[in-house]
C-alpha cells in the first residue's frame, strides 16, 4: 500500500471519527429540544460527503486500481449505514420515508435543507483539508488546483437512466431488507451500492444521491447546472419512484387472487 493512500485512509478514518463524536455530544445536548434528528442529520450527510471526496481524489487522481477502488466503496458504504444513528444522508430517500408516513412532509423537507447544507459544507471543506498537504496527492491538489471534469460519459437521457437504474437498485434492496438484523442489512445495501458503482461508474460516477451529487460532481466543468439536475436530481428521484411503486403497487395488484364474486359462473346446465 503506498503512502498516499495510507495517509487517505487515514482521513478517512479521522472524518468518521470525528462525526461520530460529534454526532453523539449534539444528540445527547439537543435531546430534548426536537432538534437532535436534524443535527445528526448534518453531520452524518456531512462525513459521508467528505469521505466521498477523500474516495474520488484518490481514485481520478490517485490512480488506484480499479478494484481496490470498489473496495474502499464497500467499506465506506458498511462504515456509513452502521454510523449513521438514524440520519438518511438522501433525498430521494427522505421523500420516501414521507410517502410511507415515517416522517411528516416537513420534517423530511427539513432533513432535506441539512443534507443540501452538509453537502455545500463539505464541498467547501475538503478542499481546506487537502491544503493542508497531508498526502503528496493532497500536495499536488493544492499545487496545481485540479479542476474535476465532467463524470458524465454518455448522451444526457442515458446517463439519467444510468442514474435511475442505480437508485431502482439501492431503493428495492433497502426496501427487502428492512426486517434483517441491522449488522446483516448494511452489508447486503453496501454490496448493491457497490456494484451499482462497478455498472455505472464509468458512465456517471454512479452517486444517486442528490445532496451527494451536489457536493462531488456539480462542481465539475462540462455540463451546466441544469444538465447535471436531470442526471443527478430527476434520475435518482425517479429511480426511488419506480422501485415503490412497482413493489408497493404494481407487483401487489398482479400477484393478488381475484375475489369469489369476480370468478367467471359456470355455465347453467341445460333443462
Amino acid at each position: 500500500m503506498s503512502a498516499d493512500v495510507a495517509v487517505s485512509l487515514a482521513v478517512l478514518a479521522g472524518i468518521v471519527a470525528l462525526s461520530d463524536v460529534t454526532r453523539r455530544l449534539l444528540a445527547r445536548a439537543l435531546a430534548d429540544t426536537g432538534l437532535s434528528e436534524y443535527a445528526v442529520e448534518l453531520v452524518s450527510t456531512f462525513q459521508l460527503c467528505c469521505c466521498t471526496h477523500e474516495l474520488k481524489l484518490l481514485s481520478e487522481v490517485g490512480g488506484i486500481e480499479p478494484g481496490l477502488a470498489l473496495t474502499f466503496t464497500y467499506l465506506a458504504s458498511v462504515v456509513h449505514g452502521l454510523t449513521f444513528s438514524g440520519a438518511i444522508g438522501n433525498p430521494s430517500g427522505a421523500l420516501e420515508r414521507a410517502y410511507r408516513a415515517k416522517l411528516s412532509g416537513s420534517r423530511a423537507l427539513r432533513r432535506i435543507a441539512c443534507q443540501f447544507a452538509a453537502a455545500a459544507a463539505a464541498r467547501a471543506a475538503v478542499p481546506r483539508l487537502w491544503a493542508v498537504g497531508l498526502s503528496r496527492l493532497h500536495a499536488r491538489h493544492k499545487l496545481f488546483g485540479f479542476r474535476c471534469t465532467s463524470p458524465i460519459h454518455a448522451p444526457l437521457h442515458e446517463a439519467a437512466a444510468v442514474e435511475l437504474a442505480c437508485a431502482f437498485a439501492v431503493q428495492t434492496v433497502i426496501t427487502h431488507t428492512q426486517s434483517v438484523e441491522e449488522k446483516y442489512r448494511v452489508h447486503a445495501v453496501a454490496a448493491v451500492i457497490t456494484t451499482a458503482v462497478y455498472a455505472g461508474g464509468t458512465v456517471t460516477g454512479a452517486v444517486f444521491n442528490p445532496a451527494l451529487a451536489f457536493s462531488t460532481q456539480f462542481p465539475c466543468s462540462g455540463h451546466s447546472f441544469l444538465e447535471y439536475c436531470v442526471v443527478y436530481w430527476l434520475g435518482p428521484l425517479l429511480g426511488m419512484m419506480s422501485s415503490v411503486l412497482l413493489f408497493d403497487k404494481i407487483v401487489p395488484a398482479l400477484s393478488r387472487k381475484p375475489s369469489p364474486r369476480h370468478l367467471p359462473t359456470e355455465s347453467k346446465k341445460k333443462a
